[in-house]
């Protein structure tokens, strides 16, 4: 393995010959575990025998997300901040809520870095214009992005390229040591986060006010946790039962994968480990975990305009023009979609869970998907209401699942199905087929009893 491998220059600038520390932009992998961007700025430093800088940047400026999500971040913030300590590094967080613009606190403190890394991540904004050595480093990913080198079609083209590499990237990284701890006064810019503090921080931001999520905490610690669960609770039963919300049966982890808390490598060292040790089958969730979410960040990073229609499929586009003017069964507004007033109550709960959780298990967000298509007045219109209550209420959006699973309900990385009013030849999913395949009672009971206590019995204490 190696960890040029997973780093792309993003200028031709020299380092800086006067620079007083190596400056880590975090952006996406918000820890210290398994961190090849990390890694690779702190063998900068001892290099340049220079300290290390870690800044972390928060956007909480925009009036159209929730703030649940910034909420979500900011307990973390803490135990983050005590962890680079640790290590030796400096540490630095900026919360941006309208008053400045957006990496403000970077572009100040480039100028006396020797050399910037952060975190290379497909649907982050190009970072901006630094007069310094700046290197994108790929912690994201298992398999590096880059060896895949081009745009995937589905899971049956990309997974040979995968495995073929596979074993070659499974090893833990070394643990980051840093030859000079960073020992200068703290940083002017730096947005000291106590916990207590975090719900007046949070409503002096400018998004749209949303519940914290009942089951989730945006603390590493939280996250181990969880992947503890998952391991002596879930995995035995992951196979057989992963597509039944009542079982309980999944891992819990994407909001925790998306804000890099925890390393998809890992997780899946982790899992491995534990299905040997205890005769439990483990590809069907390796299979997710790596070969699906790998997809997912192959379509963000290749694909032109991953957040629109343009970048499905040819047969896709074709059939859903053929179709946009079909007769819908029934119309609903994003008001009534973000209420979840619709008709059906399956359709109904999916929504609740997104707006209680800030997730909808997988199996039941393909149908509430499906049938956002079909109640919309066009394939635009129920793209834009899907993104806008992920964007809002979802602990994961706006990353590569989120798009990449959005869109498959349009017929992305999927093949054509026979033909029906308004889908054409994208996939269908009725609620006959999902209540013969799932306990849809037992899921309806489930949101129900989380809404009426305002609890989940299923969070980890």
């Amino acid at each position: 393995m190696s960890l040029n491998e997973r780093v792309r220059a993003l200028n031709s600038k020299p380092f800086r010959k006067d620079g007083r520390y190596v400056l880590y932009w975090i952006r996406a992998n918000r820890r210290v575990e398994a961190n090849h961007a990390l890694l690779y700025a702190a063998e900068l430093a001892n290099q340049l025998d220079l300290p290390l800088l870690c800044l972390e940047e928060l956007d909480a400026s925009s009036p159209e997300a929730g703030d649940r999500r910034t909420a979500f971040v900011l307990e973390g913030v803490p135990e983050r901040e005590k962890a680079f300590k640790r290590l030796g590094a400096g540490y630095v967080f900026h919360l941006y809520d309208g008053t400045l613009k957006m990496s403000e606190a970077l572009k100040r403190l480039a100028r006396e870095a020797a050399a910037v890394v952060t975190d290379d991540h497909p649907t982050l904004a190009r970072p901006p214009h630094l007069a310094v050595a700046c290197f994108a480093v790929d912690s994201s990913c298992i398999v590096p992005m880059a060896l895949i080198g081009k745009l995937e079609y589905a899971a049956y083209t990309i997974r040979p390229k995968i495995h073929r590499y596979l074993s070659r990237w499974l090893e833990m990284p070394p643990h980051p040591r840093l030859r000079r701890r960073y020992q200068e006064p703290s940083v002017p810019s730096h947005f000291s986060i106590r916990e207590s503090l975090i719900p007046k921080v949070v409503a002096g931001t400018v998004g749209i006010r949303v519940a914290p999520s009942l089951t989730f905490s945006g603390r590493r610690s939280d996250a181990l946790k969880h992947l503890e669960r998952f391991l002596e609770e879930r995995l035995h039963l992951f196979a057989r039962l992963r597509n039944e919300p009542s079982a309980h049966a999944t891992s819990d982890l994407s909001p925790y994968l998306h804000h890099g808390l925890l390393s998809p490598l890992e997780v899946a060292l982790q899992v491995q480990r534990h299905g040997a040790e205890r005769g439990v089958t483990t590809g069907e969730f390796l299979e997710e975990l790596i070969v699906r979410r790998e997809l997912a960040f192959n379509f963000t990073r290749y694909a032109s305009s991953y957040d629109t229609l343009e970048c499905l499929p040819a047969w896709a586009k074709k059939t859903l023009l053929r179709h946009r003017r079909d007769r819908r069964p029934q119309i609903y507004s994003y008001v009534q979609f973000e209420a979840a007033a619709t008709h059906d109550a399956l359709w109904n709960a999916a929504q609740k869970e997104l707006l209680l959780r800030g997730k909808i298990h997988g199996y039941y967000r393909m149908y509430w998907g499906k049938k956002i298509i079909e109640w919309s007045r066009s394939p635009e219109e129920a793209l834009a209401v899907m993104l806008r209550l992920h964007k809002r209420y979802a602990l994961d959006a706006c990353g590569p699942n989120t798009y990449a699973g959005v869109l498959w309900c349009f017929g992305l990385h999927d093949r054509p199905w026979p033909e029906r009013p308004v889908f054409g030849q994208v996939r269908y999913m009725s609620l006959e087929g999902i209540r013969r395949k799932t306990d849809a009672s037992a899921y309806l009971r489930e949101i129900e009893i989380m809404e009426r206590s305002g609890r989940d019995p299923f969070r980890i204490k």
